[in-house]
Parts: structure tokens; C-alpha cells; sequence
């Protein structure tokens, strides 16, 4: 059982952060799919202390740091038992995490096929115009799973989510003309007054 002497012990540089873990998932799956990528030399999966089950996520540390920012570009959305993962670097500053990096360059992507569009369509789709900050969402139905038809994809820079609109609305993915424009937050919608 890793403790937080441990983890403050470990390689953060070279340590990656899985999440959306299937509750069937071990740590020697774990190890046996990232080996694929390079060394490992831990894998930790903080488990509750009164179930013994793992909380959906772990941390892989790799024994070079090339292996883990490797591991983020060929395992982030990669499905496993149906869930994609989300691949990151684990960092104990919060402050160096993803929600630093949040510009407000998110992006609604609407008339997605339910079928055949997934988060790692999404990423790969994307990804080519800019960095992507954390990894696509699509909104699901809580009881089927099924996609809602629209998602989410955040960029760091307001350029590429600029170039992902010029290119991207109204073009063709998976059969159907999506739409891409600025995400809004809720109830922040223009027009509207009290």
C-alpha cells in the first residue's frame, strides 16, 4: 500500500495518472498494458479502505520520463471493458494541473453519430489543431450509456479552438455535418434578462 512517503518518493515527471477505470481492472492489468508502452517500475490503485475496491483510477510509474509522455499520447481514450481511459501526468501540484492551463477554449461539438463517435475519435480528430488540455467528453445517457449526439473538447489556446471552428463546423464526421462552436457555461447564455 503506497503511502503519501511514497508517493512523494516517486518520479512524478515520469508517473501517469489513468483514470475512468472499469471496477474489474487490476493492477496487474495495468502493468501488463503499459508495459506495452515502456518500463514499469509501480503501479499503485488507492483502494477504499472498507470494500477493498480500487476508486477508478491509478498511477503508473515509468522508469524514463519519455515512456510516460508516450504513454499520454497512445493510451489517452484507448477502451477498456468499453470505458476510454484518461491518461495524464500525475502531479502533486495541484497548481501545474490542467485547471491552470483552462483558457475558456472549449468547444461544443454538436450532430455527433451516436454510433460510431467516441472520445478517441474525438482526440484524434481534434488534437490536430491544437493541444488539447483534458480529454474529449461526450455526454452520455446515465442509464444506457448511450451518446447524447454532442461533446466537448477544451483547448489550451484560443487559436486552436479558433482553427477547430473554421475547419471543422459544418463538415462531415462519421456521415453526418457537425457542428463546432464555443461551448457557454450554464446559464450564461446571451440574449437573456431579468
Amino acid at each position: 500500500m503506497a503511502t503519501l512517503a511514497n508517493v512523494e518518493h516517486r518520479n512524478q515527471e515520469a508517473t501517469c495518472y489513468v483514470g475512468n477505470l472499469d471496477p474489474s481492472v487490476t493492477e496487474d492489468l495495468l502493468v501488463e498494458l503499459f508495459t506495452q508502452i515502456g518500463r514499469v517500475n509501480s503501479v499503485h490503485m488507492p483502494k477504499d479502505k472498507l470494500t477493498g475496491l480500487h476508486s477508478g483510477y491509478g498511477f503508473i510509474e515509468f522508469l524514463d520520463v519519455n515512456d510516460a509522455d508516450y504513454a499520454i499520447q497512445i493510451m489517452s481514450m484507448v477502451k477498456l471493458y468499453t470505458r476510454p481511459l484518461r491518461v495524464s501526468k500525475s502531479s502533486l501540484d495541484k497548481k501545474s494541473g490542467s485547471g491552470s492551463l483552462d483558457v475558456g477554449a472549449n468547444l461544443f461539438i454538436g450532430n455527433l453519430d451516436p454510433a460510431d463517435v467516441d472520445e478517441k475519435l474525438l482526440y484524434d480528430t481534434f488534437s490536430a489543431f491544437g493541444t488539447i488540455i483534458r480529454p474529449p467528453k461526450i455526454m452520455r445517457d446515465d442509464m444506457t450509456n448511450q451518446s447524447k449526439g454532442f461533446g466537448f473538447v477544451s483547448f489550451d489556446s484560443f487559436e486552436a479552438s479558433d482553427t477547430a471552428i473554421e475547419c471543422m463546423h459544418n463538415q462531415y464526421l462519421c456521415n453526418r455535418q457537425i457542428t463546432v462552436q464555443y461551448a457557454f457555461k450554464k446559464g450564461t447564455t446571451s440574449g437573456e434578462g431579468d
